[in-house]
């Protein structure tokens, strides 16, 4: 089961990504240093996550629900390290990143 549990997880990564991990022998010790590069929650990544959610803008050349996903990717990004908004603050924010049109 762990040797499955390890082989999930390499298909599941890109070359860059599971070139940092591949070198772990269990699943669980790659699964912990993912979490250790990828979800750090340091003052710098919850500054960048929020620079990169008040900076969005949607454009009219780009499909509306492919924005809709890049603003839900940041959002969730915040939720995993633990940066909470109300609804109420997204909506105010998703609102104001609307095109004109």
């Amino acid at each position: 089961m762990v040797d499955k549990a390890r082989s999930v997880i390499v298909l599941c990564l890109g070359d860059k990504v599971l070139r940092d991990v591949a070198k772990e022998p269990t699943a669980a010790s790659m699964w912990s240093k993912l979490k250790y590069l990828y979800m750090t929650q340091s003052l710098a990544h919850r500054q960048f996550l929020k620079q990169q959610l008040y900076s969005f803008k949607m454009v009219e050349s780009k499909a509306i629900m492919e924005q809709l996903t890049e603003f839900n990717n940041i959002l969730d990004d915040m939720e995993n390290i633990e940066v909470h908004l109300e609804d109420e603050d997204k909506v105010i924010i998703l609102l104001c990143v609307l095109p004109r049109s």
